[in-house]
């Protein structure tokens, strides 16, 4: 077992754990736990006069280095390495409900991060352009109505979109969209553009957008709309007829 401590600019830590068997990756990531310097910029020097040792194998042990029991390592960060990129933390933005919602979400994650609740509009007349443009691929069996009565349809404030929506936004942006179904937790993909916002490998983001999810589920924020009835606020009844 090797005695070390690490000493920087604010103070001087010691160094548990490492051998003449450990591997250079495993000193730099305890430096980088211990003083916060990124792994990348250290620059890390031993002995005396202190000179810097060459620590770009991560795989070499330390038996290979002038490292002794009893040595204080001096940890500096290296101005002239480039600092790597800091990644951006995720956070949760709260969109307008209803109103073609997630057209709004989508704006507000391809734009980055601007949110403009008056989008709502101009993401409907963008949807119902590019359907009227191509009326055989959204014919009446795949839009459920005629192109044209789509296209009106989707303009108006107070409907809903879907699949349909999220399929055209992503090809108009060229990023994937994955959507979390809030009743199921299932998560299909649109087609796959070239492009998406957040690595597809990155599983805290598809964990936070679960948790978001079921916490909207547990509250039931969502509308069934093969299981829920319709109760007339006056008399409460719900037997309905069609006429």
């Amino acid at each position: 077992m090797l005695r070390l401590r690490c000493k920087t600019k604010n103070g001087s830590h010691i160094m548990q754990g490492l051998t003449h068997q450990s591997c250079v990756q495993e000193l730099k990531s305890m430096v980088e736990e211990l003083t916060g310097i990124p792994c990348d910029v250290q620059k890390i020097m031993v002995g005396y006069p202190p000179s810097s040792l060459d620590l770009k194998n991560g795989d070499a042990h330390l038996k290979d280095y002038p490292i002794k029991s009893g040595d204080t390592l001096i940890v500096e960060e290296d101005k002239n390495k480039p600092k790597p990129p800091q990644e951006q933390p995720a956070v949760t933005k709260s969109t307008t409900t209803g109103s073609l919602a997630h057209a709004g979400t989508v704006y507000y994650v391809v734009e980055g991060g601007v949110y403009d609740p008056a989008c709502a509009p101009e993401m409907r007349g963008l949807i119902a352009q590019i359907v009227s443009s191509d009326t055989t691929a959204y014919s009446e069996a795949v839009l459920g109505k005629t192109n044209e009565d789509y296209c009106t349809w989707i303009r108006r404030d107070d409907t809903w979109g879907g699949a349909i929506e999220v399929s055209i936004l992503s090809k108009f942006y060229q990023c994937e969209i994955c959507v979390v179904d809030t009743q199921t937790k299932e998560t299909p993909g649109s087609d796959a553009p070239p492009l998406t916002i957040f690595s597809t490998t990155d599983d805290v983001i598809l964990a936070l957008a679960l948790e978001l999810a079921d916490e909207a589920r547990r509250k039931r924020q969502f509308t069934d709309v093969n299981r829920f009835a319709l109760r007339c606020m006056d008399t409460g009844h719900t037997n309905f007829g069609e006429v």
